[in-house]
């Protein structure tokens, strides 16, 4: 089984201005994700996605696989199987650009659930707080006994009606593992009604009845999508 980490890698950003290439330590944040990817050992190739000339010149200095995607696409997953014209893989792992401190266990996890030939899509989950569960920023995610994901919300689920104490929540973490075959097939669909409503992607997959296994991580993944994320990523950096 050949396995492959594809990393979509979208210039426009809105919080952060053209926080790709932005400098962590002497490399940019592109760049660290792409080598924090390959260090891991896991995948027969690791690429970058993008549709724009200073992130194809990011990887090209550290000497980086790049294939260059049209510039319009509704998600990083429309991207990567954009790419699939190129990257012959079984399985595709979409690896999220602004997170430049990979962990290997997690994507470990991840890929190895594969080796059942029934699981065709497959992502992660950690526990959070009550607290945590009100953000709208974190998106939530409820199982059935199997793992597979019921439903995705913004909202914090389940309804916790009768206030029972020390309720698990648990937060997605946006990576997310495709056999070849069902990233094309769910490429291919148009938005569905409920990813429109709550503007997240993976509902296109449950409304279509595709499965989701979500697979437990301790991993907390920092994301740069403001100044404060970038500071914080750079204090971590210092330490080492």
């Amino acid at each position: 089984m050949k396995i492959a980490a594809l990393i979509p890698a979208r210039f426009a950003s809105t919080r952060l201005p053209e926080k790709l290439i932005q400098d962590l330590h002497g490399k940019s944040v592109i760049q660290r994700t792409y080598q924090s990817t390959l260090d891991t050992g896991l995948f027969d190739e690791v690429w970058v996605v993008t549709d724009h000339d200073q992130i194809q010149a990011q990887i090209d200095a550290i000497g980086g696989n790049v294939y260059r995607s049209q510039k319009e696409h509704e998600s990083g997953s429309d991207r990567i199987a954009e790419a699939l014209t190129k990257v012959d893989a079984d399985v595709v792992i979409n690896v999220q650009g602004d997170e430049p401190f990979q962990d290997k266990q997690s994507l470990e996890d991840l890929v190895k659930v594969f080796q059942d030939s029934s699981i065709l899509v497959a992502s992660l989950k950690t526990k959070i707080s009550e607290d945590e569960a009100h953000n709208p920023n974190f998106v939530k995610v409820v199982t059935d006994k199997n793992g597979d994901a019921l439903y995705f919300s913004r909202s914090p689920i389940p309804y916790n009606r009768d206030k029972i104490r020390n309720l698990s929540y648990w937060k997605h973490i946006g990576i997310y593992a495709y056999r070849r075959e069902t990233l094309l097939e769910y490429t291919g669909m148009g938005k569905s009604e409920l990813e429109g409503i709550e503007m997240l992607e993976q509902l296109r997959m449950l409304e279509s009845g595709i499965k989701i296994r979500m697979v437990e991580t301790q991993h907390q993944p920092i994301a740069i999508d403001t100044a404060e994320d970038l500071a914080r990523a750079r204090r971590l950096l210092d330490m080492d």
